[in-house]
């Protein structure tokens, strides 16, 4: 599913002006690129804003966003040539501009200016990128009734009230959204809080009907109706400021009995409202993802010059390793403004002594080893292939400590930080890893893991964690921040390494937004304000 649908805004500045008597008339066109697709397909136009060089278009384009997808838009800004013209639908070409959509939800107030290029020795001038969230109803609502003097319907003692909440559909039909517990043997029954999306209750429809049916609980599943009333989202939420009493009603006994009121009475004792925020909340107030790897430098792997090796990256083919570091990275870098990125190996030993190292610099700088973007990392991987020796164990806990260390430094929000391990075999530290795992969970940290090669990976599904969550010496992992992928489930029998790629990066990067709100939301961190 999408995390939301976003509208975009193009404003093309100082156009090229291709009209001899006066300004152009340009409109703008969207393409968008299927995943793994090198083919672009037209998403959508604007409308034609005749004569002017820096147009404000209105009408807008919605979009959903994936994360964990690589969404290419290309914007070409064109000039219909209109009647007069030769050929139908012909139009002058002002220039384009590419951009992934990650890139604009990453930069600063979603808002990106993007040079227009495309036309030989001619400055096209500018495309500005506005990027906003269609809320859709994120709020969330808790509330909490009572009833008083509801009908009896057991034979030996009173009658155990539950609710069943129904949304109205467009075609007149009722839906269940929500049921509360059973209180046992009352006519005056309290019912728990309860919390319930506000798109759930209503589809983000504050008139629409709310409709409330009354039980009695009956062990073999056959419950009386006790009665039924009904509200609206609007209506419910004025109990913010007074009790709100409903008559609950059966249409039956009404019909009967000439001297019926109404089979008891609900009252709406509390009704509150908070914001569910978003993944895109965080990004656009300002969270930075903080992108480290760890390369697997282990002799299991084979000699990098060998083609059966791993490692070994032949003039037309990359490794698994270099395509799994492309697949996550070149998504993630657009999340961080710096795109310096730490890069380790693990399992080598290291001129001139050979010591053995489970966190060495991939640039060779202990000082500072970060690389100036994903190209960087590569090139750096491709040059310690050359310089280490191949070695062991297999050692995860000496990296993970490592980046823990890094976000224990900053815990406000403001910093996330996400580790890719890539990596051949079994893993030798199991113990110190489930440890590090444990602590890091408490941390704005997540882990991904892809293993590649022919092996089996059984104890990396253990620290998965999604069946059973990670434990170390009777310690739980805070949160689920682990996640491990066979790279040979995602290669594509054609040999499309694109195609593989965005296989790979969609499954491994999928619950990334989920895990930095699980960390926001326990630690109970909003979102930091965008500046208008």
């Amino acid at each position: 599913a999408p995390r939301v649908a976003h509208a975009w805004l193009p404003s093309p500045r100082n156009l090229l002006d291709m009209d001899t008597f006066s300004k152009s008339d340009p409109v703008v066109v969207l393409f968008v690129q299927g995943s793994g697709s090198s083919e672009w397909k037209e998403f959508g136009r604007t409308e034609v804003i005749d004569n002017t060089l820096n147009p404000d278009f209105v009408r807008k384009f919605v979009l959903d966003y994936y994360f964990e997808e690589k969404q290419n838009l290309r914007f070409d800004v064109q000039e219909p040539l209109g009647s007069h013209s030769a050929v139908l639908g012909a139009q002058d070409f002002l220039g384009q501009a590419f951009v992934a959509l990650g890139e604009v939800i990453g930069s600063q107030r979603g808002r990106l200016e993007r040079a227009l290029t495309g036309v030989p020795g001619k400055r096209c001038g500018t495309i500005l990128l506005l990027a906003e969230e269609l809320s859709n109803c994120r709020d969330i609502v808790t509330m909490q009734l009572c009833a008083n003097k509801l009908d009896k319907k057991d034979f030996f003692g009173k009658s155990d009230p539950f609710l069943v909440f129904y949304r109205s559909n467009e075609d007149g039909t009722f839906t269940i959204c929500h049921k509360t517990e059973v209180v046992k043997n009352t006519l005056n029954p309290v019912w728990q809080p309860f919390t319930i999306p506000v798109r759930a209750l209503c589809n983000g429809d504050y008139d629409r009907t709310v409709k409330i049916d009354v039980y009695d609980w009956d062990r073999d599943g056959s419950h009386d109706f006790i009665g039924e009333f009904a509200t609206s989202y609007r209506e419910l939420s004025r109990a913010q400021s007074q009790f709100t009493v409903y008559e609950v009603l059966n249409p039956r006994k009404k019909c009967k009995k000439k001297k019926y009121v109404n089979s008891g009475t609900v009252t709406l004792l509390s009704f509150s409202v908070e914001s569910e925020f978003t993944f895109v909340d965080y990004i656009r107030g300002g969270t930075q993802l903080n992108f480290t790897v760890a390369i697997d430098f282990t002799a299991s792997n084979g000699m990098p010059s060998q083609p059966t090796s791993l490692h070994y990256a032949s003039p037309y083919q990359l490794s698994a390793y270099a395509l799994a570091l492309k697949a996550v990275g070149e998504i993630i870098q657009d999340y961080d403004s710096d795109k310096l990125f730490p890069a380790y190996g693990f399992g080598a030993k290291l001129p001139p002594d050979g010591k053995i190292s489970h966190q060495f610099p991939l640039n060779n700088n202990v000082d500072n080893p970060s690389c100036a973007g994903i190209e960087g990392v590569l090139e750096s991987y491709l040059q310690s292939l050359r310089t280490v020796q191949l070695y062991g164990p297999t050692n995860f806990a000496p990296v993970i400590n490592q980046v823990a260390g890094a976000a224990a430094q900053v815990t406000d929000g403001s910093q996330y930080h996400v580790l890719l391990i890539i990596t051949d075999g079994v893993i030798s530290d199991m113990l110190q890893t489930k440890e590090a795992i444990v602590t890091a969970s408490a941390l704005p940290m997540s882990i991904i893991i892809v293993g590649v090669g022919p092996a089996e990976f059984e104890a990396m599904e253990e620290l998965d964690g999604d069946e059973v969550r990670v434990s170390s010496r009777g310690r739980y992992a805070e949160r689920d921040i682990v996640q491990f992928v066979p790279f040979r489930d995602y290669v594509d029998d054609s040999g499309n390494q694109v195609l593989s790629m965005a296989r790979l990066a969609k499954d491994v990067l999928a619950e990334i937004p989920e895990q930095l709100l699980s960390y926001m939301k326990t630690r109970d961190i909003k979102p930091r304000r965008a500046d208008p």
